[in-house]
């Protein structure tokens, strides 16, 4: 492996002028060069592309290359042929002669590296071409969009683990910034990987603010969104919908912005037009929906804004990421409204037609189908004709009999609707409809778990960490981080763990088991109505003063639990799920363990009101305050690190008031905990004696 890796070595510097190799890029092109199928998730930004572009110079054969959109194709191309490789791309913008006289510079061996998207392999004739060519690696890129657990699934790449068997099982490798554990097993299983390998360098990126920012009404967003771009002037502003952008794109032209509108309503050659101007900075900033940005090669954006909130922790991620790739600081931000969610939701339904619409739309394709078992008519015409509210269903309804094996779609020489060919017209209609119900539920989940995280009061950087299954420290760059808001987060004590575990007990008795789901059925007041004994006629009415767990905290008082349910929920151990509008709170998989023991959890431990009144608060004392500022800052120096790690300013505000004198007194300070006693607390204490 030696000599091959030196070899990669070499055209990093050669081909790509790069000295060294990024965290987790050594050891993703070693695996894929010793042979092994696999699976790599980095981050936007820590050089994915370079991960399968430097083995394809390296290894025998021509590399194909899966990616989902037209544009970041052309620019991977463009930016290859730029650097003297030998690439190209196959599209649906190409004629036939075009595309064959690229795969015959394939077959002769003239092209290393072969872009084509997913829906390629529909076509028997793209796959009967490449066949005939010894492909040296099937790289996958975006593969969280063959997972239909995945926040951007896309039907079409389901077929790419029939058609690598096709191809003879070449060795494949799947590449993604964003994917969750199930995510992750699914692509595995999708693809048909042998013994692979599986790097996760981390989805970290310490460069970047996330914030969001409460913004219930139009006004309110439009003039966060001007002081966002007057302050970081080069950025991508995100929408949910094809109308909001353009609308937004109106509103910020007429502010003299250098301004570029991009969706799916455009032409092929529209919006390859707009990337363009974005990417070579003829345009400052661009208004889009969520397709834009995948693969954008400029390196100086300088924020990311949501104008609406997206549909997943997952989608929110990847397009912040796209800030900041030149490893700067870059600010991202979303502009936070529960009524935005109701957007989502439409998507959602949009997505998931259940059964019933898709039996109506298969009956009505079998009665109007010609002689040929084939139908020409639009999405919007079947719509109407099967009377669908919600036109994206259609869609979806298609897309699951094309994958059940009932129908297939094809375009219409002359006609701008595709058709729908009949395949097994006389047999019964069969639908997974259990796995169907599930990916509503987690598509639900996702926008739930999205909500939650727009409520939080958790570090962002490490709440979205945790959600993909790593641990992290606060970033101390974020807006929760910057507010200072609640105190440290530490181990708890036995007896906290005691109170945890029966508010977690209350949350249980008042959920129903499903399975290994809870399926929540009350909101937190009510809960912590039944946790603290209350004899209100809604508890009464409603049974709950005969649970087991009812008053099990009455001695901790409804003041105490109701800052102690947010720590929960900042924690992990439970979540706000939305019916009708209405929060209701379940346990998570993570609180069920915490309450059955079987794990303990770190969380900010609430002061009790009592704890702050044991010690007299006086009059500020300025000088205290700037003597204990120049302590903090001194030991920061000491530290290498940012001031607000040490205490905050919130905290030497209350040092500077109440004078505790023991480390008993310094506790009952918001923003004070142990850890940082034990590191800083005798000097604070000497310094607070010496000032009083």
């Amino acid at each position: 492996m030696g000599p091959v890796l030196e070899r990669a070595r070499q055209v990093l510097r050669d081909s790509f002028g790069f000295e060294d190799f990024l965290n987790g890029q050594e050891q993703i092109i070693a695996s894929i060069l010793s042979g092994r199928d696999g699976l790599a998730v980095m981050p936007t930004g820590g050089g994915k592309s370079l991960c399968y572009q430097i083995p394809a110079l390296v290894k025998d054969g021509v590399t194909l290359v899966v990616s989902p959109l037209i544009a970041l194709m052309k620019d991977q191309v463009d930016a290859l042929v730029g650097k003297g490789v030998k690439a190209a791309v196959v599209n649906s913008t190409q004629s036939w002669d075009e595309q064959r006289e690229i795969l015959d510079a394939v077959a002769a061996g003239e092209i290393k590296l072969l872009y084509v998207a997913p829906e390629r392999f529909r076509a028997g004739s793209f796959l009967s071409a490449v066949s005939r060519v010894e492909i040296g690696l099937l790289a996958i890129d975006e593969a969280h969009c063959l997972s239909q657990w995945g926040h951007d699934f896309r039907p079409d790449y389901m077929r790419l683990g029939r058609a690598r068997q096709e191809l003879g099982n070449p060795q494949c490798v799947a590449f993604t910034a964003t994917a969750t554990p199930v995510v992750r097993q699914d692509i595995l299983q999708v693809l048909g990987l042998s013994e692979p390998f599986e790097v996760v360098t981390g989805f970290g990126r310490p460069n970047l603010s996330f914030n969001i920012t409460a913004a219930a009404k139009k006004a309110e967003k439009l003039n966060r969104l001007r002081d966002i771009i007057a302050e970081h002037r080069t950025g991508i502003v995100y929408c949910a919908t094809r109308k909001k952008v353009d609308e937004v794109g109106e509103i910020l032209a007429s502010w003299g912005v250098k301004v570029a509108v991009y969706h799916g309503g455009m032409t092929d050659e529209e919006r390859s037009r707009v990337q363009d101007q974005f990417i070579t900075k003829k345009k400052d900033v661009a208004v889009a929906t969520n397709a834009f940005g995948m693969g954008i090669d400029r390196s100086d954006v300088r924020f990311v804004a949501h104008y609406e909130v997206p549909g997943s922790v997952e989608a929110f991620y990847q397009e912040a990421g796209r800030a900041g790739r030149d490893g700067e600081a870059a600010w991202c931000e979303l502009l936070w409204s529960f009524a935005d969610t109701r957007t989502q939701e439409f998507f959602i339904e949009g997505v998931n037609p259940g059964p019933g619409v898709v039996r109506d739309l298969y009956d009505w394709l079998k009665a109007t189908a010609d002689g040929n078992g084939e139908v020409h008519r639009s999405l919007d015409e079947m719509r109407d004709e099967v009377g669908v509210k919600n036109g994206m269903a259609v869609g979806s309804a298609l897309s699951i009999l094309v994958r059940s094996g009932y129908l297939e779609r094809f375009d219409v020489p002359g006609q701008r609707v595709r058709g729908s060919r009949l395949l097994k017209a006389d047999a019964p209609l069969q639908l997974d409809e259990q796995s169907m119900e599930e990916k509503e539920r987690r598509d639900r989940e996702k926008l739930s778990s999205m909500i939650s995280l727009c409520e939080a009061t958790e570090c962002r950087q490490e709440w979205i960490m945790r959600y993909f299954g790593e641990d992290a420290e606060e970033c101390g760059n974020c807006d929760v981080c910057r507010n200072e808001q609640g105190g440290e987060k530490r181990d708890l004590t036995e007896s906290e763990l005691l109170i945890i575990r029966k508010a977690l007990s209350g949350v249980a008795r008042m959920s129903e088991r499903r399975g290994r789901q809870w399926v929540p059925r009350f909101g937190r007041g009510r809960i912590i109505q039944m946790l603290t004994g209350s004899r209100s006629q809604e508890i009464l009415n409603a049974g709950l003063h005969q649970l087991t767990t009812y008053g099990l905290l009455k001695d901790q008082g409804a003041a105490f639990l109701n800052e102690l349910f947010p720590a929960m929920a900042d924690a992990g151990l439970v979540a706000t799920v939305r019916r009708d509008d209405y929060p209701l709170l379940t346990l998570t998989v993570r609180g069920n363990e915490v309450m059955q023991g079987r794990k303990k959890c770190r969380m900010r431990w609430p002061a009790p009101k009592s704890t702050a009144g044991t010690v007299a608060a006086g009059p500020f004392d300025s000088r205290l305050y700037t003597k204990l500022s120049d302590l903090r800052l001194e030991i920061a120096k000491e530290q290498g690190g940012p001031v607000y790690l040490v205490f905050g300013n919130r905290a030497l505000e209350e040092m500077a008031r109440i004078r505790p004198r023991t480390s008993e007194e310094l506790l009952s300070i918001n923003g004070v905990g142990p850890a940082k006693i034990e590191q800083f607390g005798a000097r604070f204490l000497k310094a607070i004696r010496e000032g009083a």
